[in-house]
């Protein structure tokens, strides 16, 4: 009991500070570094807050307490929605995110925690997308999510909806950046996407609980998905949009940028195609996605891999010594893709449908999908895989 009073105790001082008018996130991390904790920030005088580069009227501000009694009826609002606050000395920080200009000091979360270590990629675009746009969204993004990145995305009608959609249909993870509390729905119709991303993601914002969705909160909260996001995907968006805003964030975070070409006629292509003018890379299919990524984010993508499939599935070794192979139907396409497939010279994708015999193409289409998610099969640009082990 005493331990969940300390740990409730250190809370509220991050919120109460949080909720400092005027304290904004870049003079509230200056404050951090030079005191360490919002405990002794609280307890500064006017002066020594001013001296660390605060205005007088923010110094009197955190100076005088006025917070706490907010901090406290943020407390009960997060006891009574399961929302949890996460500061950004908690471990459970996103990494990334603290690397970034300006991170939020308190991030505010409902759902799965665990998933701010995880490995995140962000999906954006317009909220008026076309058929074609939504159909790539879903695509890449339950492939990506197959493949084993958590899906970021605002939540936002159009293609954020989409990608969250299409992540959780996957049986992926996903999580939702919003423009407000976590205790808000917006848009109202993602009522029902809100409560399955709760119970089989994460809902995250910077704002706190009751926050109304303001026009300006949305710019602001771009700059956490693509700062918490190893890369970003651009599907579609106008040329001066919140996708676009969000994919320069990206670049000034040094993250990879990625875009799905469209239409030169659709004015929702304007954003991604100018960014694949300008160095963008263009994306067709998921593994376009994954070659770009880090070293570091590949193997921890093939680890993964690995590991859920050797928990997930039986081995169908004999006394050959055959690696694991995913059980059921597609066991035989399997070992006959590994029998086919020559480990110094690629095969083409096609002279492997013209020679299957008993499979359909989209089986094969999965069963090479998840040989090379075990790191027993290579896809090389033009479609041409080679065996690896």
């Amino acid at each position: 009991m005493q331990a969940t009073s300390i740990v409730q105790d250190e809370e509220l001082h991050w919120l109460a500070l949080r909720l400092v008018p005027g304290l904004g996130c870049r003079n509230a991390g200056k404050l951090i570094e030079r005191f360490r904790t919002p405990q002794a920030i609280l307890r500064a005088s006017p002066t020594e807050l001013e001296a660390a580069g605060v205005s007088g009227a923010v110094a009197q501000s955190i100076a005088s307490g006025c917070c706490f009694d907010d901090a406290v009826g943020q407390q009960q609002t997060m006891r009574n929605t399961g929302t949890v606050a996460i500061s950004i000395s908690d471990s459970r920080y996103p990494a990334l995110l603290r690397e970034i200009f300006d991170p939020p000091i308190v991030v505010f979360v409902r759902g799965r925690v665990e998933l701010m270590n995880s490995l995140l990629f962000g999906v954006v675009g317009t909220r008026r997308p076309t058929p074609y746009g939504i159909a790539a969204a879903e695509r890449l993004s339950g492939d990506l999510a197959r493949a084993g990145l958590a899906i970021v995305s605002g939540m936002a009608r159009g293609i954020d909806t989409a990608a969250h959609r299409a992540a959780l249909a996957a049986g992926g993870d996903t999580v939702a950046v919003l423009g407000c509390g976590v205790d808000i729905v917006y848009p109202s119709e993602n009522r029902k996407l809100a409560a399955d991303i709760a119970e089989k993601g994460l809902l995250l914002s910077e704002f706190p609980m009751g926050a109304t969705a303001f026009p300006q909160n949305f710019p602001v909260r771009n700059r956490i998905i693509s700062g918490m996001s190893v890369g970003l995907l651009v599907v579609e968006g106008a040329q001066y949009s919140g996708s676009a805003i969000t994919a320069k964030l990206a670049l000034d975070q040094g993250r990879e940028l990625f875009a799905v070409p469209g239409n030169i006629t659709s004015k929702t292509s304007w954003g991604p195609n100018l960014l694949i003018k300008q160095g963008a890379k263009l994306v067709q299919e998921w593994n376009d996605v994954v070659t770009e990524l880090p070293p570091e984010a590949r193997r921890r993508l093939i680890e993964a891999g690995r590991s859920r499939l050797a928990g997930d599935q039986q081995s169908l070794s004999g006394a050959r010594g055959e690696p694991n192979l995913p059980a059921g139907p597609s066991a035989e396409t399997g070992r006959w893709v590994l029998k086919t497939l020559k480990t110094d010279s690629a095969v083409h994708i096609d002279v492997l449908l013209d020679t299957l015999e008993n499979s359909s193409p989209s089986e094969l289409i999965a069963v090479l999908f998840e040989l090379e998610m075990m790191g027993l099969v290579k896809q090389l640009p033009g479609k041409n895989f080679v065996k690896v082990w």
